[in-house]
């Protein structure tokens, strides 16, 4: 009987990581909200580390909802991941895997990004979506000790 409830708990976490892929490729890649129905003439990338999150930081003053909504909205967009993917892996997952599977998914997305032309490629992302991933995997350890 246990099996079959450990089966079910899995089953369920695999449909929440289905649904989040499917709702993080829609605001990322399809989302009018987020400017995303246009591709761009010509492709746009950042490779300077900090550059645009800098520049997001110098308009916070004046428009904070830019700066909520490019340097939280990174992290808070990759923290399901974090606590999602322990939840579904087989083998023991760690800090270290937590954060090199969210810098995986990030690049994945920052190339598709650049190939197809929507948003750009940046570095500074794939930063933002890694802290993301790493504080929902140590979201899960919280909750994970909190139940034991």
């Amino acid at each position: 009987m246990a099996a079959n409830k450990k089966q079910t708990k899995k089953t369920i976490y695999m449909i929440l990581f289905v649904a989040y892929l499917i709702l993080l490729f829609y605001l990322l890649f399809f989302s009018e909200k987020m400017g995303r129905t246009v591709g761009a003439e010509e492709y746009r990338y950042n490779l300077v580390l900090f550059k645009e999150i800098k520049r997001f930081y110098s308009v916070m003053g004046t428009h904070p909802k830019m700066f909520w909504l490019n340097i939280a909205g990174n992290i808070l967009a990759f923290m399901p991941f974090g606590f999602l993917i322990p939840r579904l892996r087989d083998k023991s997952t760690n800090l270290f895997l937590a954060g090199l599977f969210s810098l995986e998914l990030s690049f994945a997305v920052e190339l598709l990004q650049l190939i197809f032309k929507l948003g750009c490629f940046d570095v500074d992302d794939l930063l933002l979506n890694t802290i993301g991933g790493i504080l929902g995997y140590l979201l899960y350890l919280v909750f994970r000790r909190e139940k034991q």
